[in-house]
């Protein structure tokens, strides 16, 4: 009888040492796959928290071509990054999808949370420019909550649909390939985390950095408050890397050698992008 518990008990132990052996090798796999579809979809590394801001904690999601950087605290990304390539003239995108949830912010953010609000559901990953480069999928994900932020509406309609078209009807043609990455700016202190739509904070702020990557880069990055008129240059709102980074306690392009980081990030140069004849164009719609 002990024999036979015994024999039980090994056979037991090395069915769950198989299963254990199996779970951290397919768990291995499935990381490393990740690890090299992220560093794909963004250049020069993910952003990184700055040690001391607590409030700049986020978890990355992927979807189609995008990733983002979560922040379960303010149940809002803190910034989402994408590479867009020149779209071919008259490419058809199809119909807008409707919002969904995303069942991966734990917090259960619904489209119907922004009716009466005074706010728009603001798009980081821009619907046209995303469904043009990666497809149908892609702008279904667009519309995943998780893509969302409150957004005022001469923010959203105007001024932020002018940049967006820029980037993808102009810059895009003009340099070839762009790694964008763009997301919200939050009033300092705990306190701000109060002001919410549903369970999403509002922001005072949004940025859009643009780069084109390279040994020698370039980059412009534009910094728009919520409360515009919409009509303003786009150039009106230029400002450094630098600058986002101190507003939002994220490390953009980590990987990026020192100097090179330092001359990307400490200054504002407009040479090559022609953005003088762009900055006053009116949206497309």
């Amino acid at each position: 009888m002990i024999d036979d518990v015994l024999d039980w008990a090994g056979r037991g132990a090395r069915r769950l040492a198989v299963a254990l052996v199996f779970v951290v090798v397919a768990s291995g796999l499935w990381y490393w796959q990740e690890r090299d579809v992220r560093e794909r979809l963004v250049w020069m590394g993910l952003p990184e928290r700055q040690a001391t801001d607590w409030l700049a904690l986020h978890r990355v999601l992927r979807n189609q071509g995008v990733l983002l950087g979560w922040s379960d605290l303010r149940a809002s990304p803190l910034w989402v990054g994408y590479q867009l390539h020149p779209v071919a003239e008259g490419v058809h995108i199809g119909e807008r999808p409707d919002f969904r949830r995303d069942w991966r912010t734990l917090w259960p953010v619904a489209p119907d949370d922004y009716l009466r609000s005074g706010y728009d559901r603001g798009h980081l990953a821009p619907n046209y420019a995303i469904a043009a480069n990666y497809g149908r999928s892609a702008q279904r994900d667009t519309f995943l909550m998780s893509n969302i932020t409150p957004q005022r509406p001469n923010l959203n309609r105007r001024l932020w649909q002018r940049l967006e078209e820029v980037v993808i009807d102009d810059f895009a043609p003009r340099f070839g390939t762009l790694q964008v990455i763009t997301g919200p700016v939050f009033a300092p202190g705990w306190g701000a985390l109060l002001n919410r739509v549903g369970y999403v904070q509002v922001p005072t702020m949004f940025y859009k950095i643009i780069v084109v990557p390279g040994p020698q880069p370039r980059a412009l990055a534009f910094l728009m408050p919520q409360r515009v008129q919409g009509s303003e240059p786009l150039d009106r709102y230029l400002v450094t890397i630098d600058r986002i980074e101190a507003l939002t306690g994220l490390d953009f392009f980590p990987q990026l050698p020192g100097p090179v980081e330092h001359a990307l990030e400490s200054r504002v140069s407009t040479q090559g992008w022609a953005l003088a004849r762009v900055a006053d164009q009116p949206p497309r719609y």
